[in-house]
């Protein structure tokens, strides 16, 4: 899709040029269907400045100028005007929408079966549609674009399930957690970006455990963020949940 526009050299702090017209162009494709960008790893993301304030362990140098040989070797990164450089194709179109994003809800389960990400990503962007990685056990991340219901549809059916556990305050989370069949920390964090780099604001968290088939959903203490405590009564599901985090 041509080249989405220059970077920096990798640790510069500046915001990347975007063509006219490419991001209205790819927002009408996304509502035709998904568009997928492909499967990068944590270096190679790193050395474009994707997503880099939201890796747990930032790569070595030389991990990140392997990448950096790997990436211009498939002629996408190419030598830009002073001392910017061109990210192309789908990893330049990857960079321009994670820069518009404003909030990213990260998910993280345990519990999952080979074959399947435990982790991801997804930033929302204005048009309702969304940038989701998905992250599996090597550190692969699978990018696309996708229509936000798409997304939140695929999220839920990813997430714990089953019917609603009514809330018991009286309830050891720690034990619960411990024993659940499967279990998620869904984080909401909203977000201003200075250049390349994201300032994290506000954050809101969302655990889900499913025990004896029943979803529990515990919430953090607004008096004391270290304790859980069960979230409110009700019969919404975890589609809705997400969906209302996310306005």
């Amino acid at each position: 899709m041509g080249e989405p526009g220059g970077r920096p050299t990798p640790g510069a702090s500046q915001q990347a040029a975007v063509p006219e017209g490419l991001v209205p162009a790819v927002v009408h494709l996304v509502h035709t269907g998904p568009v997928l960008l492909g499967a990068y790893t944590i270096a190679e993301l790193t050395a474009v400045d994707a997503v880099v304030d939201f890796l747990e362990v930032r790569p070595s140098d030389e991990v990140v100028a392997e990448a950096v040989r790997s990436l211009a070797a498939r002629q996408l990164l190419v030598p830009g005007p002073g001392d910017q450089v061109q990210v192309r194709g789908d990893l330049g179109i990857t960079v321009a929408f994670e820069q518009r994003a404003r909030m990213v809800l990260d998910a993280r389960v345990t519990g999952t079966r080979p074959g399947e990400p435990w982790r991801v990503l997804l930033l929302p962007q204005p048009e309702k549609i969304c940038l989701q990685y998905r992250i599996d056990a090597l550190g692969i991340h699978e990018i696309g674009l996708y229509q936000l219901g798409q997304a939140l549809d695929f999220l839920a059916g990813w997430l714990p399930a089953g019917r609603r556990a009514e809330p018991d305050r009286a309830a050891d989370t720690d034990s619960l957690l411990a024993s659940a069949e499967r279990s998620a920390l869904v984080t909401i964090t909203r977000y201003t970006t200075q250049g390349s780099a994201e300032t994290a604001g506000a954050s809101t968290d969302l655990i889900l455990a499913r025990h004896d088939g029943r979803l529990h959903v515990l919430t953090r203490d607004p008096a004391d963020r270290a304790r859980l405590i069960p979230g409110p009564a009700g019969d919404e599901n975890v589609r809705d949940m997400l969906a209302g985090l996310l306005t």
